[in-house]
């Protein structure tokens, strides 16, 4: 770690928030003459790769700046006057909680400019992509860097615009239809969300996030608690999605252009899961105890549904299409998320944060060779990726025609390393030990097993035995797709598919490399969440 100056730090995390911003309106102008090269498209593309590389490098150099042995107390802060009237602050702040999503956000926000600037989605002009794809990473970094509740309000739907367009514009087909669901779901939520923040922040005379934590709900009667956690609730849950609030996502991943598939499922989604944590936790203990199991129960029906919906997709003349089959297992992966939460537990908050981050490198990763299968193919269809090998052997003669026995597209042969990345995605997806998505599961599994005092351990024990049930589940379909897709011997006549190019290679390396040392080495991760996490659950007392 490095010394910085609190000055330099505060800057850091204000330029995270402010800079993106500039960056799109910096994008809708003319290209200055010496930067156009090839094209004023290729430009803004180019601006759009640098702006992002910027806020990247400013989140890696925070997060060396950041004071690792106090990663319970609020970092970089400022804090401003902005409504006096409302007592409404421009407070922004860093911990062990929200600096690992800064950097994921900043990181596959980068890692998708990069992958455009090569493979731009086909759609109208670059220009309004890239802008759209600025204010997308100004409200997710803003979601997670701000303080006050009424900033959290206006950064968390600061994404939904940008989000709606990217999928209606740069969509594939039900593109419109899925992009109008999205926004509907999320904007009725939202609603209802901006209700309960009002409550809280009018009885407990403040909308400070951080004097809302330390105050431990005990400024809020436990009526008023109740009807804030269910209100706030609602508005995460479609976010998260929790089940059966989730109908908007596969629709929307399956339209989405791929970048929009990634940044959805590796950042979006973490919005609604970083909400429980940071504000129903800490700022109503005693309601969010109340429908805790309530959750837990929503959370492992997810778990399963989820699971079941990819086992149907995946199946044989299911017609299955793969960015759905993923869509879906994000359902499945934000349960543990959700479930991890609903202990109130240090162990299983820890372990929900863990996966949190883990799915956001997996599922981007996953989404990424879905998009290049698609660009070599033309599918996304998992019968059409995974062809019966029989059917282009040709009978013997005075032999009946061989049956069907699909053995996969043989990817292994045709892409090696584009059928290895997969492999690699769908077993680290199904949490196989060693590999990031191991320790979320488990840790999520670990807090079920021994709930906090007021939940009750025999339903929490049952939960916990649904949700492992689930991982046998999630290790089945992925298995199946990797067979269907990647094994097999390739048909005589099946071109060879070209196999990871250089810029993919440039945007897929880190998420890789992450997902293994995230797993080999999980205290990088724990070691930064847990003192933050001990310290909301008690009231900031610890």
């Amino acid at each position: 770690m490095i010394d910085i100056s609190e000055s330099v730090m505060q800057f850091l995390l204000a330029f995270l928030v402010v800079g993106p911003l500039l960056g799109a309106a910096a994008a809708l102008l003319p290209a200055p003459p010496g930067l156009k090269g090839k094209s004023p498209e290729q430009a803004v593309l180019r601006h759009g790769v640098t702006v992002t590389g910027a806020v990247l490098a400013a989140a890696i150099v925070l997060a060396l700046g950041f004071d690792h042995s106090r990663p319970a107390t609020m970092q970089a802060t400022t804090d401003i006057s902005w409504i006096p009237a409302l007592d409404v602050r421009i407070h922004l702040g860093t911990d062990g909680i929200s600096l690992p999503l800064l950097v994921l956000t900043a990181l596959l926000t980068f890692l998708s400019a990069l992958y455009s600037y090569f493979k731009p989605p086909a759609g109208p002009s670059p220009k309004a992509f890239v802008a759209l794809l600025l204010v997308l990473e100004s409200g997710t970094l803003a979601t997670f860097a701000v303080l006050d509740l009424v900033l959290f309000f206006l950064a968390f739907e600061t994404v939904l615009i940008p989000m709606y367009f990217l999928i209606a514009r740069w969509g594939g087909e039900g593109r419109a239809e899925a992009a109008l669901k999205f926004i509907l779901y999320t904007l009725l939520g939202s609603v209802v969300m901006l209700l309960g923040l009002l409550l809280i922040g009018i009885k407990a005379g403040t909308f400070d996030m951080v004097a809302l934590a330390t105050d431990n709900g005990r400024s809020l009667t436990a009526s008023v608690q109740v009807i804030a956690v269910l209100a706030i609730g609602i508005g995460l849950a479609v976010k998260t999605p929790m089940w059966p609030l989730h109908s908007w996502l596969p629709d929307a991943h399956t339209a989405a252009p791929t970048v929009g598939s990634v940044l959805l499922a590796g950042i979006l989604l973490k919005m609604g899961t970083y909400g429980f944590v940071r504000i129903l936790l800490p700022a109503a203990p005693d309601g969010f105890r109340t429908f805790a199991p309530y959750l837990a129960a929503f959370a492992v029906v997810g778990i399963v549904y989820g699971s079941l919906a990819c086992l149907a997709l995946a199946g044989r003349g299911a017609n299955g299409d793969l960015k759905r089959l993923i869509a879906y297992s994000s359902v499945g992966h934000m349960g543990f998320v959700l479930l991890g939460i609903a202990t109130m537990t240090p162990t299983g908050v820890n372990g929900a944060l863990f996966a949190n981050i883990a799915h956001g490198l997996i599922t981007g990763l996953l989404f990424f060779l879905v998009g290049a299968l698609k660009d070599r193919t033309g599918s996304t269809d998992l019968d059409t990726l995974a062809r019966p090998s029989a059917d282009h052997r040709p009978a013997t003669s005075g032999s009946a025609a061989p049956e069907h026995s699909e053995t996969g597209a043989a990817l292994y042969g045709r892409a090696p390393r584009l059928g290895g990345l997969l492999a690699f995605a769908a077993v680290a997806s199904l949490g196989l030990p060693g590999l990031a998505g191991f320790w979320g599961e488990m840790l999520a599994l670990f807090g079920a097993f021994d709930p906090a005092a007021g939940l009750s351990r025999p339903a929490f024990l049952t939960f916990m035995a649904i949700g492992a049930f689930g991982t046998l589940l999630t290790a089945a379909y992925l298995l199946i797709v990797v067979r269907r897709v990647c094994m097999g011997a390739a048909p005589q006549d099946a071109p060879r598919l070209t196999d990871v190019r250089a810029y993919e290679f440039a945007a897929w390396t880190p998420l890789v490399v992450l997902t293994v040392v995230a797993g080999l080495w999980p205290k990088a991760l724990l070691g930064l969440t847990d003192p933050a996490v001990q310290q909301l659950l008690t009231g900031g007392t610890r």
